[in-house]
């Protein structure tokens, strides 16, 4: 209900740039002033969404905006902005909002592109890896880029790249898989990994690779199409423990593989007898997957070779144990535009995002002056000792912890500031020495983050369209926490005010003529007739349809219902009286009524009309509260300001 309440109050509003316009003080409510701009968007963005046209009249719209700001002037008088619920949902909202403004649409674009383009495409590259953690130490970075160099050099020099990565990779699974990582695609390696395959030709080396692993040779061994996704089932018995007899789940999957060719069910055997739990209560379905995220390759490859034509695999084995394989179905790679959103939910949790939230920062570095205090600085920086690195170390407030380090634009940061930054950064394992590099390192970052929480506070001030939208959800909110306790509880458990209203209004929730009837109905025009003279001799619906009906066949339909003349569900050819109408026809099938009762025009008892009854009680509390308020609250209207507004707007 929430939702779709403010749904209604922000539906249309846009992400644009908004035009300053001259603004004047339309109306104020106990001397607050609300201005004509506000008006006049509110009131355009919702003229093609308002049914009512009483609505569209500017002076009728004068008098629900004004309700509507009373309404959030009481909320904020009875402090409802203070509470918990609130604030944290407001907060998430705006969370979200700022995401609009807070990332470089054009890079997103760009990495979505390339993402997407990279999909098309399956590469199967084999690694070797010298490890170097990316806060390592000059001198370790050093060493490990010294490492990798030297293998390269060995590798064009004609060594084996597999032999090599098996005896001198520090990847653990290198000793088993001699570095072949399978095939990929985009978004499933780290992103400079990922780069560097893709920018490797087929058959090559790539030059070393930093990513936060270390440093990396990829040798691209193979690039085909993007298979897309398939969807499969199966059966398998796992691969017998050292010491037992290894030729039994061979013989158990060839005894289940002739069961299918008998013809018994797949998913039943699955549930028997396939030994992956996971999936054998569901009859051996699994997920749907892409190349490389199994892991298993030969796995992946029997099951993208099945088809609707071939559905079902010979027995096989894998690394896990025997298989036999049915296919479900098959998915192509999605269109770019059908993928968009997946791929900019992937970019946010992918190494990518780093590129976008880059951009935005060197674009703050370049909006805010940032003015530091180097002899605050210089003392600060003699603080942080070698402690820093075994996360012992802490500071002591002096002069210098209070004084302002650094001004960014109009905001003072503090020497404490900063050195609580450095001391939650104890735990994040850098490790870069000396000291002084290090303090550097993380004044840097914290500059960067400062400058990024600077420009996130200050939406409202940098994009009017921003402040107008969180305006209105910040109202929204109110308004609908106000609403549920001052109206909509009320109406729903206030009985005895719904009664007494009820009585006010009977005599506008009428029914109109009704006829209590009967309707029998068939394509076969012989059986409409059997049941009209069935009817004409009071026999009963049941009696009709025992007579008619078979056990296979339903020959006639019968109905019972009370219902108003001019119910377009009644036969033509009825007429309103007691009787049996002659049979009349509608496309393929054939009627014939029975009007058991003619009930004349009466009012709804209140449960009849309830849901009415209750939602015009809503607009009455609604409507007499206002009334109320304005009693409350002292409302001036600038009329000569609004009557101009109103040639303005038309």
């Amino acid at each position: 209900m929430k939702n779709m309440f403010l749904g209604f109050l922000l539906l249309a509003t846009a992400i644009v740039s908004a035009q300053v316009k001259p603004k004047e003080v339309l109306f104020t409510i106990d001397d607050k002033p609300y201005y004509t701009d506000e008006f006049e968007r509110v009131y355009k963005k919702n003229l093609d969404l308002v049914k009512d046209e009483s609505q569209k009249d500017l002076n009728q719209y004068l008098e629900l905006f004004v309700g509507y700001k009373l309404k959030v002037n009481k909320a904020n008088k009875l402090g409802l902005q203070n509470n918990d619920k609130y604030k944290n949902e407001l907060k998430s909202y705006r969370t979200q909002l700022s995401k609009n403004y807070t990332s470089d649409s054009k890079v997103t674009a760009e990495l979505v592109n390339e993402g997407y383009e990279r999909m098309k495409k399956e590469i199967k590259a084999s690694h070797i890896l010298i490890l170097a953690d990316e806060n390592a130490s000059p001198e370790d970075t050093l060493k490990a880029y010294g490492k990798i160099v030297d293998i390269r050099k060995r590798i064009t020099n004609g060594e084996d790249f597999e032999k090599l990565a098996q005896e001198l990779s520090e990847d653990p699974s290198a000793k088993e898989n001699k570095g072949n990582l399978g095939y990929f695609t985009s978004f499933r390696m780290v992103y400079a990994f990922e780069s560097a395959a893709y920018n490797t030709p087929k058959g090559q080396v790539s030059k070393p690779i930093r990513t936060r692993f270390g440093y990396h040779l990829i040798k691209v061994v193979d690039v085909r199409d993007n298979r897309g996704e398939v969807a499969v089932s199966h059966i398998m018995i796992m691969n017998p423990k050292e010491g037992e007899d290894q030729t039994k789940a061979e013989n158990t999957i060839r005894d289940i593989y002739k069961k299918l060719q008998q013809g018994e069910k797949f998913e039943e055997l699955a549930k028997q007898f396939s030994e992956d739990k996971s999936s054998s209560t569901k009859g051996g379905v699994l997920n749907r997957f892409g190349s490389g995220q199994l892991s298993s390759e030969i796995f992946e490859n029997i099951a993208f070779s099945l088809s609707k034509e071939n559905p079902i695999s010979e027995p096989f084995k894998s690394e896990y144990g025997w298989h036999i394989v049915k296919f479900n179905e098959k998915y192509p790679l999605k269109s770019l535009d059908e993928s968009r959103k997946e791929l900019e939910n992937k970019i946010s949790r992918d190494d990518r995002s780093r590129i976008i939230t880059n951009t935005l920062t060197e674009k703050l570095r370049k909006k805010y002056t940032v003015k530091r205090n180097e002899k605050v600085y210089k003392a600060l920086a003699t603080m942080v000792t070698p402690e820093f690195y075994e996360s012992k170390w802490e500071y002591t407030d002096n002069e210098n912890t209070k004084a302002v380090l650094v001004t960014l634009d109009k905001k003072e940061l503090t020497g404490k500031s900063f050195l609580e930054y450095v001391k939650t950064q104890q735990k994040t394992g850098v490790s870069l020495k000396p000291v002084n590099k290090l303090v550097d390192l993380l004044y840097g970052k914290f500059i960067d983050e400062n400058l990024n929480t600077y420009y996130n506070d200050n939406l409202e001030t940098e994009f009017p369209d921003f402040s107008f939208v969180m305006d209105e959800y910040r109202d929204g909110l109110l308004l609908f926490d106000l609403m549920e306790k001052e109206i909509w509880d009320r109406s729903k458990t206030d009985t005895l005010g719904l009664k007494a209203f009820y009585e006010t209004q009977k005599d506008k929730h009428k029914w109109k003529t009704r006829l209590d009837l009967i309707i029998a109905s068939s394509t076969n025009m012989e059986m409409v007739k059997k049941a009209q003279a069935m009817l004409k001799k009071g026999k009963s619906i049941q009696e009709i349809k025992d007579k008619l009906n078979t056990k296979d066949v339903v020959n006639i339909m019968l109905t019972e219902s009370t219902v108003e003349v001019s119910d377009p569900t009644i036969p033509k050819g009825t007429k309103p009286e007691v009787g049996i109408s002659e049979i009349s026809q509608n496309g393929e099938y054939y009627y014939a009524t029975k009007v058991n009762k003619v009930i004349p025009e009466t009012n709804k008892s209140f449960d009849e009309c309830k849901g009415k009854i209750v939602n015009d009680y809503q607009q009455y509390l609604e409507q007499n509260w206002v009334n109320e308020l304005k009693k409350e609250f002292k409302v001036n209207v600038n009329q000569s300001v609004f009557e101009k507004l109103k040639t303005t707007i038309k």
